[in-house]
């Protein structure tokens, strides 16, 4: 950072923090800005060839490797050693790296706050073990710790005396960068930081344009990736759907109980996840892999009783879920039921044990469910869809305008006919969840140094 003056210290707000006005007139501000331009485009970057690498290893251990190995497919015991192996690899960067290997999933989304650089190394291996070797979370919680503990590092590699709302402020716009290249969109990336963090008020603004400045330069970064190495881009859309036709006065009713029965789900699911994780905090290196291969063995039961591929319960749902929606006519209601009951418990097993992001994972069994009921009852196949994505998104995340937009990323045009009964979805599951979730506690189970018994993590770092 050049050498400025740092944020002026005088009229401090009620909370202790500088004046927003006199933030966005100093010089230090612009030179905020100035970083956030210019970390953009590396941390987008990194973003987008970790997730390469990522979906490349998925592909090779999961398809490639049992042909190279002399099978005909992959067995349905095939991927049991691979949870199992998951579980040890983020055991270890959680014991023996610094941090934590990122929060735990288990209590919800939050955004990343300044993370130290130091923590990255444990976050990369333990997100890179949890997703590549199919647990069932997301990519989208690692990435954001990723991108801002680069804005950090970026930040003190400049200016090593960077005044505190610095190094905050830089470590937002890294997790804007970072999660934009995931969701597709600079807007979706800011609207899921801004409710997780609960940022308002004046200071929204001093936060938010450094990092929609970060997102948009990494977006364009992206794109010329994507011309440069011809991998593709990440795309939430889904096409080749049945045409939505406007909401009817039955289909509010179904929001209203999709709603409900997405909160007592989602409740299940945290409650497993909460009540596993001290289990497995006290002696993490044996109780991990325990874990997976808890996980393995639904995967397993799913293949044996269905014609479906394992990839349906593996992994956080995020490829898998436009097959569902595009091939439904060739599931039964069984195999949906099953498919929500082994991916919910997989799902909850996950955030007890592994490091990753709850959001595509609750999109995708709030989906399932969409489809089970347009089976059951004759509920239109989209409406369903959509009401189940944005209710079960809501109970697992506590975000309802996040989820309400990544429903109608999700299902384009469908998305917006569908708006109203999606919001009402997602609106009682957020009420309901509230009655039926109790807060999750503030430390996070961690093995102690000799194995034994756990030891409680520090305070969560605050949010910008």
């Amino acid at each position: 950072m050049p050498d400025q003056p740092s944020p002026p210290a005088a009229a401090p707000t009620p909370e202790g923090l500088p004046d927003p006005a006199e933030l966005l007139q100093s010089k230090s501000y612009v030179a905020l800005l100035v970083i956030g331009a210019i970390i953009g485009a590396p941390i987008a970057a990194f973003a987008f060839f970790f997730l390469k690498v990522v979906a490349e290893s998925q592909e090779y251990l999961f398809r490639t490797l049992p042909g190279d190995l002399g099978f005909h497919g992959a067995p349905a015991w095939w991927p049991v050693p691979l949870l199992v192996l998951s579980g040890l690899l983020v055991a270890a960067a959680i014991k023996y790296l610094p941090g934590t290997g990122g929060h735990s999933p288990a209590d919800g989304f939050h955004a990343a706050g300044a993370v130290p650089p130091i923590e990255l190394p444990g976050i990369i291996v333990a997100a890179f073990a949890t997703l590549s070797l199919g647990a069932v979370l997301g990519p989208e919680a690692p990435l954001i710790a990723i991108g801002s503990g680069l804005g950090v590092l970026a930040t003190h590699l400049i200016k090593r005396d960077a005044p505190p709302l610095a190094a905050v402020v830089v470590g937002v716009a890294g997790s804007f960068a970072a999660i934009s290249t995931l969701l597709g969109s600079p807007i979706v990336g800011a609207f899921l930081l801004m409710e997780a963090a609960g940022l308002g008020g004046a200071m929204l603004g001093v936060v938010l344009m450094p990092g929609l400045l970060a997102a948009g330069v990494g977006a364009l970064i992206f794109v010329g990736l994507d011309s440069w190495t011809g991998f593709g881009t990440f795309s939430l859309q889904v096409s080749n759907l049945p045409t939505a036709a406007s909401p009817t006065g039955v289909e509010f009713l179904w929001a209203i109980g999709i709603g409900v029965a997405a909160a007592v789900l989602g409740a299940a699911i945290k409650w497993l996840g909460l009540a596993l994780r001290p289990v497995v905090g006290r002696r993490s290196l044996l109780f991990t892999p325990v874990a997976g291969l808890a996980i393995g063995g639904l995967v397993v039961l799913f293949t044996e009783t269905t014609n479906h591929s394992a990839s349906y319960v593996l992994f956080s749902g995020q490829d898998a879920l436009p097959q569902l929606l595009e091939n439904t006519a060739g599931w039964t209601v069984g195999a949906l039921l099953l498919l929500i009951a082994c991916k919910g418990l997989a799902y909850g097993i996950s955030l007890s044990s592994f490091r990753g992001g709850p959001v595509f994972p609750g999109l995708f069994i709030g989906a399932a469910g969409g489809v089970a009921l347009s089976h059951i009852a004759g509920l239109p196949m989209t409406a369903g869809a959509a009401m189940g994505m944005a209710a079960m998104t809501t109970a697992m995340l506590g975000l309802p305008l996040t989820s309400v937009l990544l429903t109608t990323l999700f299902l384009a045009s469908d998305g917006i006919t569908l708006m109203p009964v999606v919001i009402v979805a997602a609106a009682v599951s957020y009420v309901a969840s509230a009655r039926l979730v109790r807060p999750a506690p503030a430390a996070d189970p961690l093995p102690a140094a000799d194995g034994g018994a756990a030891a409680p993590a520090p305070p969560a770092p605050e949010t910008s």
